[in-house]
């Protein structure tokens, strides 16, 4: 009998609980974890207020917070930290699921910090890929909640993580990067069937590549973990291809992945055309189409629904996994809570 593997230690996963339908709870421990960020732990000059709110929350992670508790508070910095951290500790509890908090952010775009997103959805993956044995699937997850520094050379697309490769140089590694021990860009490992097994292991280091070239695995599982992405949250089923020609697509219907790609897409959709240095950014094209048609609203029911993926002139790419959620044409305005 295989043994399941954890992975993804650092996200919180542990911290929750699941419901009946298999959705991830807030918990007083989860919320107990943002007490123990920097920004929040009082330092040795913090005021009495400021000591006595976080004190506080401590014993009960769910305590009503007035807002004359936060403006008591000293320190302007402090008071701007903690009025984001309470709306979003109550955006949280309104919600009672992970789930239900990420979807309310997609129908009601709030000003919530950038990271704290990107950890619901790295949970939210977390929960959907429990069962997952393909280190693939689970490096190709990644690339929804960590933005990607891409590398194309002569036909290959070879992606990895933006915070911990460091800058490509064609010539040589930095000598800085020498001294520290630290790998050069050509030295970051690709995932591949001989060091798969070790994905693991090594999953908060976030420090392996990923080849996103058609026909491997790594493109295989990049579009496994969209459709599941879907799946789990709205509850339908569809099945993605890549493409690897834009002349495949009519663009009848398209969503872009990031924000790059809805730029490209809004100017083949106006214009029908771009230019070499634009297209040249668009890495990647899939077509997405309903098993069940009648989910998808009257008017392009059987069409299908083309998805663009595509890096900014800095080369990174900065995936948006709420534009896949928000931008299908499904039939019901409402997302599955």
């Amino acid at each position: 009998m295989s043994v399941r593997r954890d992975f993804w230690l650092s996200s919180g996963h542990h911290l929750l609980d699941r419901n009946a339908e298999g959705r991830l709870l807030v918990t007083d421990e989860f919320l107990k974890a943002y007490l123990a960020r920097p920004e929040l732990v009082p330092p040795p000059e913090a005021c009495d207020a400021e000591r006595g709110l976080h004190a506080a929350l401590l014993q009960k992670p769910q305590a009503t917070v007035t807002k004359s508790a936060i403006a008591g508070i000293a320190d302007a910095d402090a008071r701007e930290n903690w009025q984001m951290m309470i709306a979003w500790r109550d955006h949280l509890i309104r919600h009672q699921t992970i789930e239900a908090a990420y979807l309310e952010i997609i129908r009601n775009p709030a000003l919530f910090p950038r990271i704290f997103i990107d950890q619901l959805v790295q949970l939210i993956l977390r929960n959907m890929l429990d069962d997952c044995d393909d280190a693939f699937v689970l490096r190709a997850a990644e690339l929804l909640f960590r933005p990607q520094k891409a590398r194309l050379d002569d036909g290959q697309l070879t992606v990895s993580d933006d915070e911990t490769t460091p800058q490509f140089n064609p010539h040589a590694v930095s000598p800085l990067y020498s001294l520290l021990g630290m790998p050069g860009e050509s030295e970051i490992a690709t995932l591949d069937a001989g060091n798969a097994d070790t994905y693991w292991e090594r999953s908060d280091l976030f420090d392996v590549a990923l080849d996103l070239r058609a026909g491997e695995p790594g493109a295989a599982a990049f579009v496994s973990v969209l459709a599941r992405w879907v799946s789990h949250l709205l509850a339908i089923d569809i099945a993605i291809e890549q493409l690897t020609e834009l002349r495949e697509a009519s663009l009848s219907w398209y969503v872009g992945l990031d924000a790059e790609a809805t730029r490209i897409g809004d100017l083949l959709w106006h214009s029908g055309g771009i230019d070499d240095a634009t297209r040249a950014r668009l890495i990647g094209l899939y077509r997405l189409t309903f098993l069940h048609p009648t989910d998808m609203i009257e008017a392009v029911r059987g069409e299908p629904v083309y998805l663009l993926m595509a890096v900014g002139e800095d080369g990174l790419l900065r995936m948006k996994p709420q534009n896949i959620i928000s931008g299908l044409p499904i039939r019901s305005a409402e997302l599955v809570n």
